[in-house]
């Protein structure tokens, strides 16, 4: 055999692809009954596959990474997308979208054209470590052993391990000499403990808030949920809530302190805080929640009032588990790879996708991070 991929994921995917397009006979290994599990559960919000940002290599928190996106970044995404027959569109805040908004069709036929480039895909096979020089695994077959000439590994980070990220990997390749980054979550949740008067607010939104941190405040929609806060406002924040920084909540960003105060002083102070607040400020009974919930004691002075309305302290314990989390953080550290993303304690061996120690928010950036380390270590691996 000539190359040996392992994990159907998307990097796993690409890799082969260009692994084959170079006239490797691939053979791709796949723990799963079926391919790239995670990338039809990303469809069911729409498949942001990318995103039109002049400053895209920016948003990876690694800066190894700016090269290979570089490489394979948001117009490549695009034409690839294209080249499947796949229609797009661009939305308003720069993400991209197939038009039909699923993975299915794109991925039929990417399999399709994998097929007539001579790509196996062999399904059950799960990896289960080393067996000298060889890849052991567990089969419908049985045990089986494979020594191919390169090998890109493609298997995910940790999180989702429902649908095969299940971080199995870790201590067979750490074994190895290979330094692993201890996995994190990424892109995901907060728990609070509610109080009982939140319960009837679960599932809804928080739009238009802002959302204080130490490095300034963002704006971004969130959803109030029995388990504490999720959405994309808050998965864009989420590195540097993890890494300690406090949140706190700016409930009308768009008026400044001292015209706040003058609105909700035009309310007589007799009036209950709901109606005072909806009077002044037009809010709706989630943000008066919320205000009860983080903000007791609230001044009556208008002044006051609007100083904790502007700068509302939110009390989480923490991420969710990394179970839950979109992606993660961590994985097979820069130190340990070359330039072309092979293991230096395993030569011919590749990595690629989110076992690499690299991290990046939604909204088309994971997606095209692993399109490209896919790309990448494929290339590197056919010209090894």
């Amino acid at each position: 055999m000539s190359a040996l991929v392992i994990g159907a994921g998307p990097a796993g995917l690409m890799a082969a692809e260009e692994l084959a397009r170079a006239g490797r006979r691939v053979v791709v290994a796949e723990a799963k009954p079926t391919p790239a599990r995670k990338f039809l559960m990303a469809g069911k919000s729409g498949l942001n596959l990318t995103r039109v940002a002049p400053d895209f290599a920016a948003a990876y928190r690694s800066d190894w990474m700016g090269e290979i996106v570089a490489g394979f970044g948001p117009e490549a995404v695009q034409d690839f997308a294209r080249g499947l027959g796949v229609e797009l569109f661009v939305g308003s805040t720069g993400r991209v979208f197939p038009v039909g908004m699923k993975a299915s069709p794109m991925l039929r036929a990417w399999l399709g054209r994998l097929a007539g480039m001579g790509v196996e895909i062999r399904t059950r096979w799960r990896w289960s470590g080393f067996a000298g020089a060889a890849f052991a695994f567990e089969t419908p077959q049985g045990p089986r052993e494979i020594t191919p000439e390169v090998t890109v590994l493609a298997l995910g980070g940790a999180s989702w391990p429902r649908l095969g990220s299940d971080a199995a990997w870790v201590p067979w390749l750490a074994e190895k000499g290979v330094e692993i980054a201890p996995f994190r979550p990424a892109n995901m949740g907060f728990s609070v403990a509610w109080s009982a008067h939140m319960a009837p607010h679960f599932g809804q939104p928080v739009k238009g808030a802002g959302l204080i941190t130490a490095a300034g405040m963002s704006r971004g929609e969130f959803v109030v949920s029995a388990r504490g806060l999720e959405g994309g406002g808050i998965y864009a924040i989420s590195a540097e809530l993890r890494e300690g920084s406090p949140l706190a909540l700016d409930l009308a960003p768009d008026l400044g302190l001292e015209a706040l105060a003058h609105r909700l002083a035009r309310v007589s102070p007799r009036e209950s805080l709901a109606n005072r607040l909806r009077k002044a400020l037009k809010f709706d009974p989630l943000r008066v929640a919320l205000l009860n919930e983080w903000g007791r004691p609230l001044p009556s002075d208008p002044m006051a009032l609007a100083r904790r309305i502007k700068d509302l302290p939110v009390r989480h314990s923490g991420p969710r588990p990394i179970a839950e989390a979109i992606s993660s953080a961590g994985g097979v550290r820069r130190a340990s790879l070359t330039e072309g993303l092979e293991l230096t304690a395993l030569p011919g061996v590749f990595a690629a996708g989110e076992m690499l120690d690299w991290e990046a928010p939604t909204g088309g950036y994971l997606l095209t991070g692993c399109f490209a380390t896919g790309a990448h270590a494929g290339r590197a691996a056919a010209a090894r």
